[in-house]
Order: C-alpha cells, then sequence, then structure tokens
C-alpha cells in the first residue's frame, strides 16, 4: 500500500491516519458521507457559526477547495476538519480550510453607510484614479491619464496608473510609434488590485478613514509592495467567501453617490495584482520589460532606489554604453498614480541616463533660453558648494536643469523648490492648523524638493564617473567614498543664518544664563569663577564652561603665575551657538518653550558666528529696554548697559597677557567631530607647538562636559604622538555583567580594530586616553566611551516612542564618536613620518574609504542586541542631519540659503513686497494645503 501523504490547504498538514484497504467504507472521527453528495447552498460563515451546524461548515470548506469527485471514495466530517479517502483507498488527507470571521475586522465609513469587513484590519478599497486627475485627457485616446512623451527626441514616456486593457492600449500606441523595446517602470509604493469589472480590471487602493484622498505608504518595511498585494487579494477572497461573495468598494468619495457597490468575487482570478497586469501582456513581446521602483512622494529616494535603477541598466544591453549604436534607443515607460510627481522624477533620471548613452552632441540645447524665461534660478549655498567640489560640476547641473526641462509638461521641480520656498516665506507669524506649525510643514516641504534637486545633481555625477566603467560601483557604494556629500547635505538647512537680532528684543527668544545651563558640577565656580574647571594630569591641558570676563582674567592669572608659568596659551571655544557677555554674565539665545534645547547656527567658517553675534549686542545696547532673561533662579527683566561677544573678551585678555591666542572651532554636542573639525584642532596645536613646545591649551564649551572632553581626548592623543607615550599599564579585569561592553568591545567597533594596522593597540590608546581625561571628572560620572552602553540600555525604560527613538540617536552619536576617535588615532600613527601633511579629512577619503570605513559607518548599530538597518539612524546620510530633542519654531525666512545673502544677512526689500502682498493669501489657503 502507497504510504498516506501530508496535505495541507490553507492550514497546517495533519498526520494522516491508518487506513484498512480491505474496507469499503471506513469511519474515522465521524460519520461517513459520499462524496457524490450534494453540497448545501453556500452561506456566510458568520451565520453558520450560530446556526451550529457542522456538517455544512465542512461542506462549504468542501465546495471552496473543489475536490474532484472521480477521485473521492469517502469523505468523514468531524470537529477539526473533514477527511477525504480517495476511491483506491491509498490516500488520506485532512482539509483545514475554515475561514474565521472573528480573525478580521468590521468598519464603515459613517454611520449612514454599511458596516463592511476591511482590508488589513483597518482600510477601505477605493478606486485608484478619480476623473479630474486625468489633466491631459488622455484615457481614452491612449489607455492611461496624463499619458505623454517629453520634449525632444528622446523615448521617453510618463502616464498615470491604467486598468489592463488600457495597459494594452498603451502598448499598442508604443508599437504604432516604432518602439520596438520598451522598459516599463512602476514607480508606485504603495499596493494596488484590480478588480474585474465589464471585461477589463479596474485599479483599486487600500485607503484610511481618516484620509480617503491619501495613498497608504510604508505599511510593513520588511514586506515587498507585491508581499502586501497577495495578502489583500487573499484577504478579498476571504471577505467574499463570508459575505455571498460580495465586497465593497467605493468609487466616489467626494459625494459617495450610490457607494459603497459591491463586487463579485470568486475566486483569485477576479482580482489582479499589479505584477499580473504589467507582466502578462509582455509575453507576447519579448523585448519588453517590466520593473517595480517605488519613488517617494516626497524628497529624494533611498540610496538603494538608486541602485536598483542601476541595476535595471545594467541587465538592458541596450542601455550600456556600449550598445549598438545602429539600433534605436529603447523606451523608456514610467507611471505612478495620477503621473505627475513621482513619474517625472523617473522621467528626469531617464532623460539624464539618454543624454549619457547618445553624449552631449545631441543634448537638447535648443532648449535653453526656454529654460532662463520659465525657470527660477536655484542659487541655494549647498548647491553652490556640491557644484563647485563635484568634478565637471557645472556640466553636471547644467544637464539636470536640461533633464528637467525636457520633462517639465506637468511638473517642474525647480519651480517646486521656488514655489515651496516662497510659500515658508510668505507666513509671517506661525501658527498651528491641526496640530502642526505651518512654517515647519512648509519648511520640510522646501527642505524635501531641495534634497530630490541635489541628489540629481549627485546622481549625475555618480553616472559620469561610473558609467563609463559599466557600474563598478553601486551608488551607494560610490557614496560612501565620496561621504563628503553627506556633510554637505547635513547643512542643507541653513536658515538659522538669516534669523533677525530683533528676536530677542522683541521677545520671540530669551537670553539664558550660562549659570542655568552649566551645573558646577566639580565646585570650581568659587574659586576659579567659572563651572567644571579641570586639567589633565601631568599635561598642559585645561578644560571648562563658557567663561565670563570676570572667570577669564582668573583663569590667566592662574596659568601665567609662578608656579604654573605658562607664557603662551592657546585658547580653544567649541560652541556653535551665539553666546554674549551682558552686564557681566554669560547669555545664549534660547526658545521660550525648550530652554535647555540648544540653537545650533551652521556656518562654513567661525568668523561667520563672530558677525552674528556682533549683531546681535548691538540690537540689543540699541533697544534700550527691559528685556526678559533665564537665570539659575528663575525669570527676570534685565536692562543691559554693557554688553561683550566672546572675541572682544579675548581680545582684551590679549592686551594684558600677549602669549594668548584664541580660536573658535564649532563642534556639535554629543556628535562624532567632522573631519574638518579634527583637521582645525590638530592644525592649531601644530601651529602653536611650533612657536612654544610648553604651550598650554584650553577648551571650553556651555557647559565644560561633552564637547570639551571629546577635544581634550584629540588634544591627549596628539600630544602622546608628538611627545611620547606614557607606559600603558595591563587592562584591568573588570568583573560586571557586559564588561565588554563597558570598555567599547562592541561588534561594530571591533570590525573597525580588525580592518586598521595594528587595531587593538590603536583602541588601547585611545581607551587610556579617556580614563586619563575622565579622571579629571570623577563627580560628573561621565566617560566618553561607558555612557555609550549606559544610553543605549535607557531605550527600554523610555516613557514615549519618541523617548526611545531620541536615545537610539543619542547611543548611535556616542559609538560613532568613540569610533572617530580609533580612526584619528590611527591616522596619527600611519601619516606621522609625513607630520601629518596630509590632513585627516584626506586620509579618511584617501585611505579609510577605501579600505571600508564609511560603509561600516553606513551601517551602525548594536548588531548584538538588534539588526542595525531597522533604524534609518544607522545611515550616514540621517545620522548627520541635525537633530533635536524639541523641535525649534522656523522664525526667519530660507531668503539666508542663498549664497547672495548668506554674506549679507539681508532682506531683499522687492522680495519683502511680494512676501506681503502673498501673506494674506497663503494664510487662507493654508489649512485647505495641509488637508490635501
Amino acid at each position: 500500500m502507497q504510504k498516506p501523504k501530508d496535505v495541507t490547504t490553507r492550514g497546517t498538514a495533519v498526520r494522516p491516519h491508518s487506513i484498512n484497504p480491505h474496507s469499503s467504507t471506513v469511519q474515522i472521527m465521524g460519520t461517513s458521507a459520499s462524496a457524490t453528495s450534494q453540497a448545501a447552498p453556500f452561506a456566510p460563515t458568520h451565520q453558520a457559526d450560530h446556526q451550529g451546524n457542522g456538517m455544512a461548515e465542512h461542506r462549504r470548506s468542501l465546495q471552496s477547495v473543489n475536490i474532484h469527485n472521480s477521485k473521492t471514495k469517502s469523505i468523514i466530517t468531524n470537529k477539526v476538519a473533514p477527511v477525504v479517502i480517495t476511491n483506491n483507498c491509498r490516500e488520506e488527507f485532512q482539509i483545514h480550510d475554515k475561514i474565521q470571521s472573528s480573525n478580521y475586522s468590521m468598519g464603515r465609513i459613517s454611520d449612514l453607510l454599511p458596516e463592511h469587513y476591511l482590508v488589513l484590519g483597518e482600510f477601505f478599497m477605493v478606486q485608484d484614479i478619480y476623473n479630474r486627475a486625468d489633466v491631459l485627457n488622455t484615457t481614452k485616446s491612449h489607455g492611461a491619464p496624463n499619458f505623454r512623451k517629453v520634449k525632444g527626441n528622446y523615448p521617453l514616456f510618463g502616464m498615470g496608473q491604467p486598468s489592463l486593457n488600457g495597459f494594452k492600449q498603451v502598448l499598442q500606441r508604443l508599437q504604432i510609434d516604432g518602439c520596438e523595446e520598451v522598459v516599463f517602470i512602476c514607480v508606485r509604493k504603495e499596493p494596488v488590485v484590480f478588480f474585474r469589472s465589464d471585461g477589463d480590471f479596474i485599479p483599486y487602493t487600500p485607503r484610511g478613514r481618516e484620509n480617503l484622498h491619501e495613498n497608504l505608504h510604508d505599511l510593513d518595511r520588511e514586506l515587498s509592495a507585491e508581499q502586501i498585494e497577495l495578502s489583500i487579494r487573499k484577504e478579498l477572497c476571504d471577505f467574499a467567501k463570508l459575505s455571498e461573495n460580495m465586497f465593497y468598494v467605493y468609487n466616489d468619495i467626494e459625494h459617495f453617490k450610490d457607494d459603497p457597490q459591491q463586487v463579485q468575487i470568486l475566486s483569485e482570478e477576479d482580482i489582479h495584482v499589479t505584477e499580473e497586469v504589467y507582466k502578462r501582456p509582455l509575453f507576447s513581446q519579448p523585448l519588453h520589460r517590466y520593473y517595480r521602483l517605488p519613488l517617494p512622494m516626497e524628497g529624494a529616494p533611498l540610496e538603494e532606489t538608486f541602485d536598483a535603477f542601476v541595476n535595471i541598466l545594467r541587465v538592458t544591453p541596450n542601455l550600456s554604453l556600449m550598445r549598438d549604436s545602429s539600433r534605436p534607443l529603447p523606451a523608456l515607460l514610467f507611471s505612478c498614480q495620477v503621473g505627475v510627481g513621482r513619474t517625472n522624477l523617473g522621467l528626469i533620471l531617464g532623460a539624464i541616463v539618454f543624454h549619457h548613452l547618445q553624449g552631449a552632441s545631441e543634448s537638447p540645447r535648443y532648449l535653453w533660453q526656454e529654460i532662463q524665461k520659465s525657470e527660477h534660478k536655484l542659487d541655494f549655498q549647498v548647491i553652490e558648494l556640491l557644484i563647485s567640489r563635484l568634478p565637471k560640476g557645472q556640466q553636471v547641473l547644467d544637464e539636470v536643469d536640461d533633464a528637467i526641462a525636457m520633462c517639465s509638461e506637468m511638473h517642474n521641480i525647480k519651480d517646486a523648490v521656488f514655489e515651496n520656498k516662497l510659500k515658508l516665506e510668505g507666513i509671517g507669524e506661525d501658527y498651528q492648523i491641526q496640530g502642526k506649525s505651518t512654517k515647519a510643514y512648509f519648511l520640510q516641504r522646501t527642505l524635501q524638493s531641495l534634497e530630490r534637486y541635489v541628489y540629481l545633481l549627485v546622481f549625475n555625477a555618480y553616472l559620469h564617473d561610473q558609467y563609463p566603467q559599466a557600474f563598478p560601483q553601486s551608488f551607494s557604494q560610490w557614496l560612501c567614498m565620496n561621504a563628503w556629500i553627506y556633510r554637505l547635505l547635513a547643512c542643507m538647512d541653513s536658515s538659522e543664518l538669516s534669523a533677525p537680532a530683533s528676536l530677542i528684543t522683541d521677545g520671540i527668544r530669551v537670553l539664558v544664563s550660562s549659570k542655568f545651563l552649566a551645573t558646577d558640577l566639580l565646585s570650581t565656580a568659587k574659586e576659579m569663577k567659572v563651572a567644571n574647571f579641570r586639567r589633565v594630569s601631568k599635561m598642559a591641558l585645561y578644560g571648562m564652561a563658557q567663561p565670563n570676563s570676570e572667570a577669564l582674567a582668573v583663569v590667566m592669572s592662574y596659568l601665567t603665575d609662578q608656579r604654573r608659568g605658562h607664557s603662551t596659551i592657546l585658547w580653544l571655544n567649541l560652541q556653535e551657538e551665539l553666546v554674549l557677555e551682558a552686564n557681566g554674565q554669560m547669555f545664549t539665545p534660547r526658545e521660550p518653550g525648550s530652554l535647555e534645547q540648544p540653537i545650533p547656527v551652521c556656518v562654513q567658517h567661525p568668523q561667520k558666528l563672530q558677525e552674528m553675534e556682533l549683531t546681535l549686542k548691538h540690537d540689543i545696547l540699541r533697544c534700550e529696554k527691559w528685556l526678559e532673561v533665564i537665570t539659575e533662579q528663575d525669570k527676570q527683566m534685565r536692562m543691559f548697559k554693557t554688553c561683550h561677544t566672546i572675541e572682544e573678551l579675548f581680545v582684551h585678555q590679549k592686551s594684558v597677557h600677549p602669549g594668548l591666542s584664541y580660536q573658535r572651532i564649532p563642534l556639535s554636542d554629543c556628535c562624532a567631530p567632522k573631519e574638518e573639525v579634527f583637521d582645525q584642532l590638530l592644525e592649531a596645536m601644530k601651529s602653536s607647538l611650533a612657536e612654544d613646545p610648553n604651550c598650554a591649551f584650553i577648551f571650553n564649551c556651555h557647559d565644560g562636559k561633552d564637547r570639551t572632553t571629546a577635544a581634550m581626548v584629540i588634544a591627549t592623543l596628539t600630544l602622546w604622538h608628538i611627545n611620547g607615550f606614557p607606559e600603558c599599564e595591563e587592562d584591568e579585569f573588570v568583573s560586571v555583567p557586559n564588561a565588554k561592553y563597558t570598555k567599547g568591545e562592541f561588534e561594530v567597533v571591533m570590525q573597525v580594530v580588525r580592518v586598521l594596522p595594528e587595531g587593538h593597540r590603536v583602541k588601547r590608546e585611545v581607551d587610556i586616553a579617556l580614563d586619563v581625561v575622565s579622571e579629571t571628572m570623577t563627580p560628573m560620572h561621565y566617560h566618553l566611551r561607558e555612557i555609550i552602553i549606559s544610553t543605549y540600555r535607557q531605550i527600554k525604560m523610555a516613557k514615549s516612542e519618541a523617548d526611545a527613538q531620541w536615545l537610539r540617536l543619542r547611543s548611535l552619536q556616542y559609538l560613532e564618536r568613540y569610533i572617530y576617535l580609533i580612526l584619528f588615532n590611527c591616522y596619527l600613527h600611519l601619516e606621522k613620518k609625513d607630520s601629518w601633511r596630509r590632513s585627516f579629512s584626506q586620509w579618511m577619503s584617501q585611505v579609510a574609504a577605501k579600505a571600508g570605513v564609511y560603509a561600516i559607518l553606513n551601517h551602525l548599530g548594536f548588531s548584538e542586541f538588534e539588526n542595525p538597518d531597522d533604524s534609518l539612524m544607522a545611515r550616514l546620510r540621517f545620522r548627520w542631519l541635525p537633530h533635536s530633542a524639541q523641535f525649534i519654531p522656523m522664525l526667519m525666512s530660507l531668503i539666508c540659503l542663498c549664497v547672495e545673502d548668506c554674506g549679507q544677512g539681508k532682506m531683499n526689500p522687492a522680495w519683502h513686497s511680494r512676501t506681503v502682498k502673498s501673506h494674506v493669501l497663503w494664510r487662507n489657503c493654508i489649512s485647505y494645503i495641509l488637508y490635501l
């Protein structure tokens, strides 16, 4: 007898029962029933459950799997599942196909509409395209809404979402136009399913009740859109079985006329997923190809999306630079929902590719005059800096602008940047709509549209470098080799540069005393007049909080007395905020609702901070009125008679102590210093030591803790390389749980250590430097290495998801800073023979990047405890952006982003006139815009 088989039908396989081959009828776990008996009429399962009719349930289950009578001998029903025995009594299997209505959710859009099952537990199925979306009126003539060909001679097409028959019509149209080869790219990220209707399949998408007009994005990062579509189809089939083969859909979400409507679903063939609609017609046209390349609604695509696009170029021979030039270019067809935003982005990418394939001679330069008249020139600082550093930067810019002009029939990316910026600047006083800041909303939109444009420039630069070589590096890998681009993008929002000084005198921001911000944990204020003053043992290295003029005089007298006798002193200020001394106290501007939240100013040159502080000083002295300030006790009103910038304080001290030098090197709080900061610190120390080998170094930030400690560790390592390392003691045995993490032995750290020459020694020297500097601040209980794991462990105790994300970011930033200190020490070792002529920045890009260091940092995380890629902060692109625990209201215009405005800090009168006229209009439209 043949061995019984395990058979699973939408359930778990059940071990077969033993069978007597000589028995004509078999009764196992129930009553035998003839396989040829007629099944009872189908009824919804949720009704049958109340009837308690077990036989009816099993018959419905059998009907759903459609067992062939010719193969079935008997059906044994029972409380678990029906058992089927074949005619020859050689096989037996159990059917697990009962659909539990309790597993699914039900709901309704309003009390006036019927209740029905919800897709994925909460969503309604809404017809994808509404009539007004087809602006170009091409659905009937071409088969898809907003079907169009770009300007020029490139075979580049875009469209909105077609039905199945519409897509076939599009392919026929392209064939008539002579397109032998078509590469069709769907750029939709949201799931789409197609219901059978009048001989066609019409697209529908799941939508939330709160916003039936908005598609769903990022439903599940672990599942692709195709997988989600298959899950939706499975649910829809189950819903139909529970509702007499019917399901409710919505075609008119504006007025709900005749909605919801019922569609009949008898089997999975009544529902198509996107892949079926787009791939099946291609079997009759072997030169056609289909790909799904999800693009974001706003902002720039992720690096892996660009990688996927490059893979399409790799696997398409006719898109290679080695292609047969006698053959026509393949047609590139892009499609999203309406055929505007994401389709436009895809078209621009295609136009850039075609430019590289056909060369500059075929570039549509005849459009340049039209571009100059119809487009706004984007003179943003980030664009100017990017173009100045990219090879062939101006050519890269011109090619992208040409591509944008070719594809601008329905949408223009450059105009979107300008318009969002104008809307932002047209808002006077900020206000909230639906709990959201209006300025924050338009600031985000402006930065997203600017980011999209900048990434097109970067991608074109990548093509210039990699296309001729047949893409040996992916876009992600290439960006890791050019990580300076991430640094540049992190400074894209330089809006704080245009913050008017009158924010203080107008009472919008307040001045906060340094005594409120800097707790004197080391109890040095009484003697030294400054908080947290300390010295590294046996070294001329000092650190402290921000001193005022009195404290500065006391510290200088202390350092130059007979006991210490420092004749040369280099003072390095690490603050990236505005700081002033007023009436003898140090103050910094803050938001009234976020007193402990710093307001960093992203500057290319530290001198800009001095200029802004000078402007603020003059405005305070000029106003001659009482201003609200925050002291260590409470709020007070002060009238300031004297006011000085930090640089003015040091200019005065230099007249008393000629050996004093002062520099400002802004350093971000809690983050790894930028490569340029290491360069500036090293160069400053080398220059001072060249003049006086006994030079003393002093560092300060706002509280003398985080940034000061990091800079002191960098200085300690530098001095050890110049003067010699101290004798290293053996590592102490630490008998605490997870001691290796306290010692910094994380997997990602050890991965870097294994790459570096003598990596373990390099790390050990950094650990010693951290311990030496930490000994000077024991009462603070602060250690740059130990804070990594202590911060990460706090995530589990976070009171909210936002707090957890903030702690995760901080722990990653601390981890990255520790790795950078190890990298810097390795650099000091390897480049010492050439007296560090090559800067740390150059060494990181020319040496460390090629060794894969940035690739490691681009997947930074605690892999011992979680998957690093689950958090966007594991990536350089997101981790290096400026972050704040609380939102800082956008109280200034973005006009300063433009290069010509950055140096002046003035508002263009013509712009101001336009702003005043547009403000009333935009304020009335804001609510509707936010709703859309």
